[in-house]
């Protein structure tokens, strides 16, 4: 019962909808719109279109509105049907166009009717719905003894209202719709006060609704008692006007075929299931078997042993389960094989290291062993010569640690000098200005060296001169610096070593030299896969002035967070 009044519901809505869609039209259409306006502001004694311009607008006008009150509707029976519907154009100074005669009804009685004032009180596209009344235009007051309206204020950009649009049809184009829907009874639409709009009976039309109250916010249903008999009445809101439809019929014709379609619904559904249960059952049957093959295999490998295959295969997924536990099973005895071999491979591999550690211990010892015979000679220089080579190398072979505290860093540098001092005639003067904070800060083992040689060698030119390693902490930074007072760049010179600098050798090109080759920019490099991003490099030098070498290093968690990434 619900679902007929919901399909009566649709047809009605459309119905409605297409009367509200003229009245919109007319309010919403530039054309007659302006039109309107220019009739209704038009000064006494007519404008200054001549007679005929006026007659052809209004003829223009007349057109389109004889061209929207024919309306074409689809019928409840699927049918194609012409109704013509009676669109009414009144304007506030007297003025007024329709689709009909004025001899079957004069469009200016409209203002005369009850519900006119409530007309008024609408703005926009507020519509005002008039509910069934009989109808006024003679000529079809015989066949269609009722009509429905729905009307808008015609208005400027303000409040002003300068008109008003009123589309009429009939009541039976609802109605009709009643007689040809019987499943649900009797059909009728009710307004907010529940008296009657529409119905089969064109006498109930006007009166109150005898029966219990309705209007419910819903679509809902309910059993009444009327006279002894039992009713089904449904009800459904119509939301657009306002009014909402009820369906009356006996309950007892309502549940007239219920019973034998609860048999044969009870028959169909007994039989589907009895199938259904033995169909689940086979495809269980064919589904676990694989299954429990599966298990008993895992079972055995839980055991220890490798070498079972489950060999079970198919298209669907516990075949392809089973191929994959099977392609598992031969991966794992393949790690298992590389584990091996590779644990082998690790314990001849520590055998070597600890081997190759005998080695730098000898030399270390052999050297210390010499410098000791030197001193006992008197050549202390030779002595210190000795010493200093014996610290880099211990640095360079002996330790295995990526990062030292910077003063561990600036000794290495002094023992370097000591040598460079040796080799060369010229003395070079080495001065350190490091504050103490900075010095437990880590940086990479032998970050400085590259620098000090290049200053020593292309800054100072072999000659003799000052390097001065400068150094700071600034929040979470280290400021450090190497400056030379040696020869000096050009611009262009100093250009060209920050661009080699910022190329940045791939990994895979550095130097394995500590003391030759590795140069700035293998320095930054390794700077910036220590610190990241937050490590910054400036290369500043002048001709006669000398070089400076300024780096920004991060030491806080963030930098070590990135150093280990990145290593």
């Amino acid at each position: 019962s619900q679902e007929s009044l919901q399909l009566v519901d649709q047809y009605v809505t459309n119905q409605l909808k297409s009367m509200l869609s003229i009245a919109n039209y007319v309010q919403k259409n530039s054309d007659m719109s302006t039109y309107f306006k220019e009739l209704v502001t038009e000064p006494p004694g007519g404008g200054t279109d001549d007679i005929y311009e006026r007659f052809l607008k209004d003829q223009r006008i007349r057109e389109q509105l004889d061209t929207l009150a024919t309306v074409r509707g689809v019928s409840y029976d699927s049918g194609l049907e012409s109704d013509n519907c009676y669109v009414t154009v009144l304007l506030t100074n007297g003025d007024y166009f329709m689709t009909y005669s004025t001899d079957d009804f004069n469009p200016l009685d409209f203002a005369r009717e009850p519900w006119f004032p409530e007309l008024k009180k609408q703005r926009g596209l507020q519509s005002y719905w008039v509910a069934s009344s009989p109808t006024v235009f003679r000529q079809v007051k015989k066949n269609h003894p009722y009509q429905i309206s729905v009307a808008q204020t015609l208005s400027g950009q303000g409040t002003n209202i300068y008109g008003y649009v009123i589309v009429t049809f009939f009541e039976d184009r609802l109605s009709r719709v009643f007689y040809r829907n019987k499943q649900v009874g009797e059909v009728m639409i009710l307004d907010d006060a529940n008296r009657v709009i529409s119905s089969k009976n064109p006498a109930m039309i006007g009166k109150l609704f005898p029966y219990p109250e309705v209007g419910a916010s819903g679509l809902s249903s309910e059993i009444v008692t009327i006279a002894g008999k039992q009713y089904l009445i449904t009800q459904q809101p119509l939301p657009m006007t306002g009014w909402h439809f009820v369906s009356m019929q006996l309950y007892k014709d309502a549940i007239a075929n219920i019973q034998p379609i609860f048999n044969r619904v009870f028959l169909l559904q007994l039989v589907s299931f009895s199938a259904f249960l033995i169909l689940l059952l086979l495809l269980l049957r064919r589904f676990t078997r694989p299954l429990i093959k599966l298990g008993r295999t895992a079972a055995m490998v839980q055991l220890g042993n490798l070498s079972v295959r489950s060999g079970v295969r198919g298209q669907d997924e516990i075949g392809r389960l089973g191929y994959s536990f099977d392609q598992m099973l031969e991966k794992v005895k393949e790690m298992i094989h590389e584990v091996s071999i590779t644990h082998n491979r690790k314990r001849k591999a520590e055998l070597a290291m600890l081997q190759a550690q005998i080695k730098p211990h000898f030399l270390f010892n052999v050297l210390n062993s010499i410098r000791m015979k030197v001193m006992l000679k008197g050549d202390q220089e030779s002595a210190e010569m000795i010493q200093s080579l014996s610290k880099l190398l211990r640095m360079t072979v002996g330790s295995t640690d990526d990062l030292i505290p910077l003063h561990e860093e600036i000794a290495l540098i002094s023992d370097f000098t000591k040598l460079m001092n040796m080799r060369h005639r010229e003395q070079v003067k080495l001065n350190v200005a490091v504050s103490p904070e900075a010095l437990m800060i880590e940086v990479p083992r032998l970050c400085l060296q590259p620098i000090i040689e290049n200053a020593m060698i292309h800054g100072l030119e072999r000659g003799s001169g000052s390097i001065t390693i400068a150094a700071k902490v600034n929040g979470g930074t280290l400021l450090l610096s190497i400056s030379d007072n040696g020869a000096g760049m050009s611009p262009p010179q100093v250009e060209k070593l920050r661009q080699s600098v910022a190329a940045q050798a791939e990994p895979g090109e550095v130097q394995a030299s500590y003391f030759s080759g590795i140069g700035l920019a293998n320095v930054y490099e390794r700077m910036k896969m220590t610190f990241g991003e937050r490590f910054h490099m400036e290369i500043m030098s002048k001709p006669g002035q000398g070089t400076c070498i300024r780096m920004s290093i991060p030491f806080k968690e963030e930098a070590e967070h990135v150093q280990r990434d990145g290593s």
